[in-house]
């Protein structure tokens, strides 16, 4: 038997807004809901990868995380600039073992990265 990633999920305070940056940030739809303001999910409906839901949680985030997304462009200046358009942060960039990537930040402070594709 195999395991298959069928959902990631983000704990945030603000969950129609974190739902919106990624959303945007993949080119994925928000799926439409209930008006349940404790999830929102963002490529549930429309099958495509990754699927992500967002859970309201009352704690906010404190330490770097554990798991990060790595996401691949064919242009990574032009994504990142779109994604610091859309409220993330640039916290640094890399250029090693023959791959440049760039870490930032989503507008709640979770860590992924853009690498050249």
């Amino acid at each position: 038997m195999a395991l298959t990633v069928q959902m990631i999920n983000l704990d945030c305070a603000d969950v129609a807004g974190q739902a919106a940056f990624w959303s945007q940030a993949l080119g994925v739809p928000v799926d439409e809901n209930d008006g349940n303001a404790f999830m929102r999910t963002v490529g549930y409906q429309n099958p495509v990868l990754p699927r992500m839901m967002f859970l309201a949680v009352p704690e906010g985030k404190t330490v770097k995380n554990r798991m990060h997304l790595d996401l691949h462009a064919d242009d990574r200046a032009a994504e990142v600039a779109r994604v610091l358009a859309l409220g993330a942060t640039h916290l640094r960039d890399h250029d090693e073992w023959g791959v440049q990537w760039t870490v930032l930040t989503d507008p709640e402070g979770n860590e992924f990265c853009i690498a050249q594709g």
